[in-house]
């Protein structure tokens, strides 16, 4: 009975210590939040993965011990949000301090074109990383009669939920490939109401982007036959060749199921913040996602991270990266040095170097 009441003391007596301790350390506390996506796609995972590799709150082992090798004293928070366009303006107004997004409506947005014409432009955002390529979906019933996009025409398509970047790309693709909205029967609807109206025989066929495999589309591969129809051809890669943002990408064979290599085009999936974030929290974040220590966790907690790459950290953005971040990649060889310190180089603190 002594014995373990003597323990229950010391036990006590640690957590005392370790509040003290965490105390003592309060004022080097920093919380933000990161903004992902839908818990059925790609980013929710993903940046769970990032907030986690990111944080280092005070009291962590150090990375050269096997501990955190993130920002000293920073703790990330994801949240769940509703994608692309709700991040950007989360960012924006300061309700996220960093967020994901498909590079196509961040660059759009940033300069107030494309499907943001006449919007004020958002020029306060700066990129941090292009993290992996994610797959824009083009999946249809196996009865729908589907084999290309020109087999849309008087369907029942599903383009991505309302202002998303799903629906964004939608409404490009279709364009391009020389079908009018007027010969479908577009339904505007996120991944997971798509998957259960494709179920139900409401609609015929649904786009997403995201990175495969998303797990609401593993799940309605389960449930029943579906057919990824290419995105291909000649006018696929003049797209690419248009847009910064967009590269010819495949769907990998056997990540639904029995599914073929599906050739699509990608775009890249950021992460942003704004311009005044500070230069050293920029440069230690990237330092983090890309550090040498971070890869195996990454790569083992989701497929599309084992598609994380120093060497395109910076490509296919279209806009500014953030001057701390930009800092790192001169570091690391992969961007040419400002002319400049105007230009962004930063000098971050020994703590995060």
């Amino acid at each position: 009975m002594f014995k373990r009441v003597e323990r229950q003391a010391l036990q006590a007596l640690t957590a005392v210590t370790l509040l003290c301790s965490s105390l003592a350390h309060a004022q080097d506390l920093n919380i933000i939040r990161l903004g992902t996506g839908s818990t059925a796609g790609t980013y929710f995972p993903i940046g769970g993965l990032i907030g986690t590799v990111i944080s280092n709150p005070p009291g962590s082992r150090p990375c050269e011990r096997g501990g955190s090798c993130g920002v000293p004293g920073l703790i990330a928070v994801a949240q769940s949000t509703g994608g692309s366009l709700d991040n950007i303006k989360s960012v924006e107004s300061g309700a996220m301090e960093l967020a994901l997004s498909q590079a196509d409506v961040a660059y759009w947005s940033y300069y107030g074109t494309g499907s943001f014409e006449g919007d004020k432009p958002r020029d306060s955002l700066r990129a941090l990383a292009n993290l992996f390529p994610e797959n824009i979906h083009l999946i249809a019933r196996a009865d729908a009669g589907i084999e290309t996009l020109s087999d849309l025409r008087g369907k029942r398509v599903s383009i991505g939920g309302a202002g998303s970047g799903t629906q964004i790309d939608a409404r490009l693709i279709l364009t391009a490939f020389g079908l009018r909205f007027s010969e479908m029967n577009l339904i505007t609807m996120d991944l997971e109401p798509s998957t259960s109206a494709l179920v139900a025989g409401e609609i015929d066929a649904f786009f997403v982007v995201t990175g495969a495999p998303a797990l609401g589309v593993q799940d309605l591969a389960e449930r029943m036959d579906i057919t990824f129809v290419p995105i291909d051809g000649p006018i696929a890669h003049q797209l690419a060749k248009i847009f910064p943002f967009f590269s010819i990408g495949v769907i990998p064979q056997g990540v639904y199921g029995d599914n073929p290599v599906t050739p699509t085009l990608d775009v890249g999936a950021l992460l942003i913040g704004r311009a005044d974030m500070p230069n050293a929290l920029a440069y230690g974040v990237a330092r983090a996602i890309w550090h040498p220590n971070t890869a195996p966790l990454l790569a083992n907690g989701h497929p599309r991270a084992k598609l994380m790459s120093l060497a395109g950290a910076a490509k296919g953005i279209g806009f500014k990266i953030h001057p701390g971040a930009r800092q790192y990649y001169v570091e690391q060889g992969i961007l040419p040095a400002p002319a400049t310190e105007q230009a962004g180089t930063v000098d971050p603190p020994k703590s995060i170097r």
